[in-house]
């Protein structure tokens, strides 16, 4: 049985980050929480996440900054981001997708659309692995079946 993915929850208000990761974790997900853009850096650099669920407005590093920051990291690449944000105009939507981010959801949150969202990243996220895992097959396949080179 596999583990159930690792959601990193990032929000500069300690309710709010506890209110979120308490929500995941009783649809059975694991949960880290960071106070901070820095601690987020850090933990995506000590191990893997799966998904990073990130307030826009935290002091010192916003999350707009912290996505930035997190694709120049080889852990951080691949990792999809859902924005939350408590100003829903279409500004910080368009910086958010500059950013790399892949979902938004406003303060407070909704929790069917939080799950609802969650589930459809986390999905994503295995289908991306999936692909990689039928490609390195496909390799395997090619290099054992390919003709010896000739010699002349």
């Amino acid at each position: 049985m596999s583990e159930a993915p690792l959601i990193l929850v990032v929000d500069d208000d300690p309710a709010s980050c506890d209110i979120a990761a308490r929500l995941l974790e009783r649809q059975g997900y694991r949960t880290r929480r960071a106070g901070s853009g820095r601690e987020c850096l850090h933990i995506v650099e000590q191990e893997p996440v799966d998904l990073i669920l990130l307030d826009v407005m935290m002091p010192n590093m916003d999350g707009f900054e912290v996505c930035e920051a997190l694709r120049a990291l080889p852990g951080g690449r691949g990792v999809p981001v859902i924005l939350l944000t408590a100003r829903d105009d279409l500004d910080t939507r368009l910086e958010g997708m500059y950013q790399g981010v892949s979902e938004f959801l406003t303060k407070p949150i909704n929790t069917h659309e939080l799950y609802a969202r969650v589930r459809a990243q986390l999905h994503i996220v295995d289908l991306g692995r999936q692909l990689q895992s039928v490609e390195r097959n496909l390799r395997t396949m090619r290099t054992r079946s390919a003709p010896p080179p000739s010699r002349r």
